[in-house]
């Protein structure tokens, strides 16, 4: 499917502020970029990188006073999510040496204190895709969906305790507990095509039978229709501005649309 998706923000520096986002998709198996627009006001100098999950990174300094940062683009993206009720989990000897950081304690997923709560919640269910999934659902239906419950000091274990979040809170769950039981899983941020109430989306992806498939616990079946901006162990890899310096986001808004078959292009505008 082609969705057309924009993002549009206006931040406040109180002086000079360094800033690093994460604001453009990249084109892969699952998505291609067709068009792409980047727009700053007031206009800065402004370079480009590729952090260690392979994320394109825009680095830039905020000058003081307001600034708008409109990013928009074409994309296909896959309108249906792979599901494989029947992959195994891949043995820790033979996985790719690149997922082995997906099974690491982070800073917003404690695995190491987690395994007896995921133990507990997948029972005898054959381990790989389908112990993900009965995860992703136990999140689901016993984790209630609250904002202003979880702030930037939040984990898995406050969560759990808590009982409510939202959806950064719902994946860190979810990635925590399946690196407790030896599968790599990985955060992912990026839009939903008819996320209710639209804005910049979280989801985990877990590797089982030697690929990478998508999972989201605040949905009740899988969904397509997404476009992935960036891929990281934790929310603390994939905040869309990381700013080193006082730095306000005054407003923002998210949009994200699907284009006809029979619309072969699309005026970005100015």
């Amino acid at each position: 499917m082609r969705l057309h998706a924009t993002c549009k923000m206006r931040v406040q520096a109180s002086s000079d502020c360094p800033v690093v986002a994460m604001l453009r998709p990249r084109s892969g198996d699952a998505q291609w970029m067709v068009s792409e627009r980047y727009e700053l006001q007031p206009w800065v100098t402004t370079t480009e990188y590729v952090d260690v999950f392979g994320n394109l990174c825009q680095r830039l300094t905020v000058p003081k006073g307001e600034m708008r940062i409109e990013v928009e683009m074409i994309m296909e993206a896959e309108a249906a999510i792979a599901v494989a009720p029947d992959a195994e989990a891949v043995a820790v000897r033979e996985l790719p040496s690149d997922t082995l950081q997906y099974l690491l304690q982070s800073r917003y997923c404690p695995s190491d204190k987690m395994e007896d709560r995921a133990l507990q919640i997948v029972g005898d269910t054959k381990s790989g895709y389908a112990q993900v999934e009965v995860i992703r659902r136990w999140i689901h239906e016993h984790l209630e969906y609250r904002y202003g419950v979880s702030d930037g000091s939040t984990d898995a274990l406050d969560t759990l305790s808590d009982g409510a979040g939202v959806c950064r809170d719902f994946s860190h769950v979810a990635i925590g507990m399946c690196r407790a039981l030896r599968i790599p899983a990985r955060m992912v941020v990026g839009y939903l095509y008819q996320l209710e109430p639209m804005d910049m989306h979280a989801w985990f992806e877990a590797f089982v039978g030697g690929r990478w498939y998508t999972f989201d616990a605040t949905q009740a079946e899988p969904q397509g229709g997404r476009i992935v901006l960036a891929y990281g162990r934790d929310a603390a890899d994939v905040a869309f501005l990381s700013n080193y310096g006082p730095l306000e986001v005054t407003e923002m808004a998210i949009s994200v649309d699907e284009l006809k078959a029979n619309t072969s292009t699309v005026a970005l505008s100015s």
